[in-house]
């Protein structure tokens, strides 16, 4: 591949890259899905088998692929050796539509196991773990088995050999089957491993598996086999505990200084006989563990080496070990078991989640807000496990459609996070309702969400995300695969409003969390459901047109743009009683208002941003907005000519702020403003966690706004640079790496002069607007430039 630039001269051409399809229809698989034979009681955890099989080779081999998926969780082992690193395959879709398979080049495993030679036995041994697949979900311990009570995997083995033959072999009758070390395997609870379950020598040619059962042959699945498109979850990182505690009874108490979704390895040498206990919390109290936020989630991994690896004084000699098919969001660990010191190094915490690769960053002369942002990146690191999650540490761990809808802008800025909301997206277009509702979390989990409702901002990531990530990317052929959903989304909302454009009778969530409302009850908003309903519904229509003027379907275009403009002038009918001000008068509801253009001129839009200043001013710059309120009260402020009390709000740390949790030593997101109050007290809310992004999409703000970096076209073809200095930072600066190259711009305020240095990448143009400093624009070409401009005072 070679390109060409605007000064029409080519490149050289770029290195070879091979491009290998997948497999295509369901007829390329010639294999079978495979299970344990024997009954299990469903109604409880129950303990995964190992399934092994045998693979006789013909000659040397050229090449191999081996195609994997399960019912479940897998891993793969071929002659004793991983395949791959990937975890948590094949990940969690939607499995009544969708089931996802993985690849691996398996050529190096089998040419050491053909050795040249002809008739050589290959074994393929599979670790399986419930995972979502079978295990409970949610905040009901009742809900588990939600698609299926029985772990079951096909594995396809596609060899090439070097004389020019194929063949396929893979899961079929011939596999055995027994019951191995993991007793028990969940996202919530952890695992329990039993060293003594583990056969020596399972997957390796040789061993006797006569004793093992032969496998039941199950029918295939009627969901669509798919090849992933975003990255696997992988380890990423490894940190050292910053301080171990010796506590009174024996363990040990461990501080990883960040709040982290993962699992911990142990060096198994020091294992005492009765086995490791390990417990995992995101925060302390009291000096102990404080593990009330997690509900009914145990968070408890055991391990009991086996006999044979124990030394004369009766601790383990094995390596390592870390759980499977399981992972804890923690800071804190509680070890029992553990005997003596730790040695550097002995005991880690890996962090997990999808391997995305990170693209943006973001830099300022405040320390504070800085931390701020590396929370943002942690949190989202944190719950984009497989899936956008809300949180990763409690019985939950659900895709909430909310949450990632409020910061999809945000995520698709840090990472290239593409693949897994692709992959995400089609399951929230097959688990649309009939109606067009589209349910509160997907993967659907129909015993935790029953309704089938219209449930605005949460069923608004169906129109709102495709478009956001279309406005990070510019593919629009994304966008043409969510548009049927969309419109769904869109034309259900007609159905079930008031006289086909005000949202009033369904359930809202509204501006959840509002730090007004109690502990006991997050719906108790100040801003009215309705309104924000109606809002939304107008947003979803005014996108929805935008989307269908993309993809050229100018006859819907038409009609949702006049469908959009009707809800607009219904909303200011209903809710707007004089121009400029609502019915409820809350914060929340001006900045969705102002953000989404429903007073129409800029004249109201003007009346309503000083209302909106002077509440923001009124309660002291402190936060005063939820789920709706935040991601765009920043803009809205902006917008309407009120920069300082953005800035005023963005840098309180009087609780709620976003500084807040700063100045309290946080290294993540809270899902509350005060989820550890100022007196040191965990909130008594049920709902808790110190590791939820949604709060964090002011990030979003900081990147477009405080730095200056934002699109001016989908996919950055166009670039705006519009810092807007505030707050007393005297810099800032921001690195994107867009679908064209490397954009960046850093700012800083040096006597009365503003230095501002921008890098533009070849293919795209761009505009720096000053206008904040009264540096009015300049047009920007590709390359790299320094320009200084007088700052006003």
């Amino acid at each position: 591949m070679r390109v060409r630039g605007i000064d029409r001269v080519w490149t050289e051409w770029s290195d070879p890259l091979d491009v290998e399809a997948g497999l295509l229809t369901e007829a390329d698989w010639k294999t079978s899905f495979i299970a344990a034979p024997w009954a299990e009681n469903n109604r409880v955890d129950q303990a995964p088998p190992l399934l092994r099989g045998t693979v006789r080779l013909r000659g040397p081999v050229k090449s191999a692929r081996l195609r994997s998926t399960s019912l479940g969780l897998h891993e793969i082992e071929i002659d004793g050796v991983r395949v791959g690193d990937d975890l948590l395959s094949p990940g969690w879709t939607s499995y009544a539509h969708r089931l996802r398979y993985v690849t691996h080049d398996v050529t190096p495993h089998l040419r050491a196991a053909s050795g040249g030679g002809r008739g050589s036995d290959v074994v393929i041994g599979s670790w399986l773990g419930d995972g979502w697949y079978r295990g409970r979900l949610g905040w009901n311990d009742r809900v588990r088995n939600v698609w299926g009570d029985t772990l079951s995997l096909m594995v396809q083995l596609e060899i090439e050999y070097e004389d020019g033959t194929s063949e396929v072999a893979g899961t079929d009758s011939s596999w055995r089957a027994s019951r191995g070390p993991i007793l028990r395997s969940g996202i919530y609870d952890g695992e329990r491993y039993d060293g003594a379950g583990l056969p020596e020598g399972w997957s390796q040619p040789g061993f006797n598996d006569s004793g093992w059962d032969q496998v039941r042959v199950l029918p295939r699945p009627s969901a669509e086999l798919v090849a992933y498109d975003g990255p696997p979850v992988r380890v990423t990182e490894s940190l050292q505990p910053v301080e171990i505690i010796h506590n009174d009874g024996g363990s040990l108490q461990l501080d990883f200084g960040q709040n982290l979704v993962g699992r911990l390895r142990v060096a198994a040498g020091a294992t005492e006989q009765g086995g490791l206990r390990i417990r995992h919390a995101e925060v302390m109290q009291g000096g102990e563990l404080s593990l009330r936020p997690l509900r009914t989630a145990e968070a408890l991994d055991t391990f009991w080496p086996a006999p044979s690896g124990l030394g004369t004084d009766g601790t383990s000699d094995a390596e390592t070990w870390a759980p499977r098919f399981t992972f804890h969001g923690f800071r804190f660990a509680d070890v029992e078991g553990h005997r003596g010191d730790p040695l550097p190094g002995s005991i880690t915490a890996e962090v997990i989640h999808s391997d995305m690769r990170r693209t943006g960053w973001f830099r300022c002369s405040d320390p504070q807000l800085e931390q701020l942002h590396d929370n943002v990146v942690w949190s989202m690191r944190g719950n984009f496990v497989d899936i956008p999650t809300d949180c990763p540490q409690r019985d939950e761990r659900l895709g909430w459609t909310g949450d990632l809808q409020v910061f999809a802008p945000t995520a698709a800025f840090l990472y290239d996070c593409s693949g897994v909301l692709r992959s995400w997206l089609r399951d929230v277009a097959a688990d649309q309702r009939p109606s067009g509702s589209v349910p509160h979390f997907v993967p659907d989990v129909p015993a935790l969400d029953p309704e089938d409702g219209f449930t605005t901002i949460w069923g608004d990531a169906v129109t709102l995300t495709p478009w956001d990530l279309y406005t990070a990317y510019g593919d629009a052929g994304m966008l043409a695969e969510q548009y049927p959903a969309a419109r769904r989304w869109v034309e259900g909302l007609r159905e079930v409003a008031v006289d086909d454009v005000l949202i009033l009778d369904q359930f809202q969530f509204g501006d959840w969390l509002d730090p007004t409302a109690p502990p006991d009850n997050a719906l108790a908003a100040k801003a009215d459901p309705t309104l924000l309903a109606t809002a939304y519904f107008h947003r979803s229509a005014a996108v929805l047109a935008e989307m269908a003027r993309v993809l050229g379907i100018e006859e819907d275009a038409q009609r949702f743009a006049v469908l959009a403009e009707r809800v607009r002038m219904a909303f200011l009918e209903r809710f707007s009683p004089e121009p400029g001000r609502l019915i409820d008068d809350a914060q929340a509801s001006y900045a969705v208002a102002i953000r989404f253009g429903l007073f129409g001129d800029e004249v109201t839009a003007q009346l309503a941003g000083d209302r909106l200043a002077a509440l923001v001013r009124a309660n002291g710059h402190r936060i005063g907005t939820g789920f709706a309120g935040t991601p765009v009260i920043c803009d809205a402020l902006t917008e309407t000519g009120h920069l300082d009390d953005a800035y005023a709000m963005l840098l309180q740390e009087e609780c709620p702020s976003w500084l807040y949790p700063v100045s309290q030593g946080a290294t993540t997101v809270w899902e509350r403003w005060d989820s550890l109050l100022p007196n040191g007290r965990v909130n008594s809310g049920g709902m808790t966690s110190f590791n939820h992004y949604a709060l964090g999409a002011v990030a979003d703000f900081l990147h477009r706004n405080v730095a200056g970096l934002a699109p001016a076209a989908p996919g950055y073809e166009k670039i705006l640079f519009r810092p807007m200095p505030g707050g007393g930072l005297t810099s800032a600066g921001a690195t994107l790496e867009t679908p064209f190259g490397e954009a960046a711009i850093d700012w800083s305020l040096e006597r009365d002069e503003m230095f501002v240095r921008l890098s533009v990448p070849v293919g795209t143009t761009a505009k720096l607007d000053l206008r904040s400093i009264d540096g009015g624009t300049h047009d920007v070409s590709h390359g790299r430039h320094e320009l200084r401009f007088p700052a006003s005072d």
